[in-house]
């Protein structure tokens, strides 16, 4: 099935599978058990609210929250009323937040506050420069610093008719812009990556439809919603299927497993890293996974061991692994049903169909099976380009339509991709992409540094984590607790140095570049 053009928008997903799956549970949020029925009025309510707000065709409008129910309400509101959802890390701190809001011209903002932060608040400091920014709007019942609480925001909607936000839905076409994901690069800032609607649908229908997504399933989701893999591979998939969603605000392995037995949870997708915690629970043994069904673990190597301790000891049948990155619906590769442990741990799966993968060499040229040289991917996952970044674009994908993805790998004889290396000097932490330059570039706001370098570095339980070089200024003088307090304050929690060492210089060379592969010489060989 073309999911794109049976369904047509994201919004349009949860008008049919009212339809279709009707008082069948679609969404469990604590207190809140809310049917497809219920989940359509819920969203009807808010698209009517976001046409009273303001927002029209093509306007974006940002969603800084944990995982919650109001999030994916506000994000169909918003859609629904032909706007384009920016989805926020709530790991970011105030600066990197506004700098999102300000390049993609923000007009609205819906937050939550989370781990104690007040994202509204925090922001208030930015204000000057956030011209576009008209309205902000809180998804708790407490208003606090915005403009409106979640229920002064529905109520907002009672002037418009239903009919007029059943009419603004069906304007909206797959090739309609659904949202912009922004993710950070070696130009050490954030860039938008520019989706649509029938990209998503397409995409992601195929895909639920691939791991046997069925009405009855139940999807405890928690991967983060402002990615691709909780928001796209988790309540889209999962309402295209009829599949309950249970969103989970901040992993906690002896609350996920708690859930797990009392909402026969069949469905977890995420990073390796939630998949050991849950093995090494204390209470496991005595909470009941036998509903477990389906995993895909991706963002980073799968040990084969783990494969097998998942399907041994926490009962799951089906466990896939995947390749993708934002600029391409971060979905290009997966294994398929009946890939054995070792297949899904030593690479990423075959293409997805309508989608071309090809391992290129420095000059461009495809590399014969079993040749290493850059993943570059072509077809309709593929994103049009960057938001308000023509040169980047142009950098990122050819006349021909190959993006370059910068990662490296290789394909074997029956098209099996195994990644070998990430993007350029882009390390995982924990699922996070962690980019170096954009570190780097904060780094250098701490007063005593002058020059930085970042590497990723191997951690046993969050895959990798960074390690820090830094040159201090004449005269200054800082220690490693005093930088990794400061990034603390700075930066996302997973962008935060684990490690941070002081050297004299940075070994770099005749254009000036810093040689990474250097300070992993001297970080493997213990010498600080």
């Amino acid at each position: 099935m073309r999911y794109d053009l049976e369904y047509l928008s994201i919004p349009n997903v949860v008008r049919r599978a009212a339809e279709t799956y009707g008082d069948a549970l679609a969404l469990v949020d604590g207190d809140i058990r809310w049917s497809f029925r219920e989940l359509e009025q819920q969203m009807v309510q808010g698209v009517r609210a976001a046409l009273a707000l303001g927002v029209s065709t093509g306007d974006r409008v940002g969603i800084c929250a944990p995982n919650r129910a109001e999030w994916i309400v506000a994000a169909l509101a918003v859609q629904g009323a032909g706007g384009i959802v920016v989805p926020l890390n709530t790991r970011f701190k105030a600066a990197e937040l506004a700098f999102i809001l300000r390049k993609s011209g923000t007009k609205a903002l819906f937050a939550a506050p989370f781990l104690d932060i007040d994202y509204v608040a925090e922001l208030r400091q930015h204000e000057p420069e956030l011209d576009a920014l008209r309205t902000t709007v809180s998804l708790a019942a407490e208003r606090g610093d915005a403009d409106y609480s979640w229920n002064e925001f529905l109520a907002k909607g009672k002037g418009k008719g239903e009919d007029s936000a059943h009419a603004s839905i069906d304007r909206i076409t797959p090739d309609t812009v659904s949202d912009i994901m922004f993710t950070s690069g070696t130009t050490g800032h954030p860039k938008g990556v520019v989706l649509t609607h029938g990209q998503s649908l397409r995409a992601y229908g195929w895909m639920a439809e691939q791991y046997t997504f069925h009405t009855g399933d139940v999807y405890l989701v928690v991967p983060p919603f402002f990615h691709c893999f909780g928001y796209k591979a988790g309540w889209l998939a999962s309402f295209l299927h009829g599949v309950t969603v249970a969103p989970m605000a901040m992993f906690d392995a002896g609350r996920a497993l708690e859930i797990v037995e009392q909402e026969r949870v069949s469905i977890m997708l995420g990073p390796p890293t939630i998949f050991q915690d849950l093995l090494a629970a204390p209470d496991r043994a005595r909470r009941d996974t036998s509903s477990l069904r389906i995993s895909m673990t991706g963002g980073t190597t799968i040990p084969e061991q783990l494969i097998h301790a998942m399907k041994d000891e926490l009962s799951f049948d089906i466990v896939m692994s995947a390749y993708g990155l934002t600029e391409a619906s971060a979905l290009v590769t997966t294994t398929r049903l009946g890939d054995s442990p070792a297949t899904v741990a030593s690479g990423n799966g075959r293409r997805i169909p309508d989608v071309d993968v090809r391992i290129a060499d420095d000059a461009g040229k495809p590399v014969p099976a079993g040749g290493t040289g850059e993943i570059q991917v072509r077809g309709y996952t593929v994103t049009s380009g960057y938001w308000d970044e023509p040169e980047a674009t142009s950098a990122a994908i050819g006349d021909d339509g190959w993006l370059r993805t910068g990662d490296i790998g290789s394909l074997d004889d029956e098209g099996n991709l195994a990644v070998v290396d990430r993007k350029k000097d882009m390390f995982i932490v924990g699922g996070f992409n962690a980019y170096p330059a954009e570190i780097e570039r904060l780094l250098l706001d701490y007063g005593p540094v002058a020059e930085a370098a970042v590497i990723g570095v191997p951690d046993d339980r969050l895959g990798e984590v960074g390690c820090a070089y830094l040159v201090l200024r004449p005269g200054e003088t800082a220690t490693a607790a005093d930088v990794i307090t400061w990034s603390r304050a700075n930066m996302a929690n997973f962008k935060v140095p684990r490690d941070v060492r002081f050297v004299d210089h940075l070994p770099r060379n005749a254009s000036r570049k810093v040689l990474k592969h250097e300070l992993r010489d001297i970080y493997d060989a213990g010498d600080a």
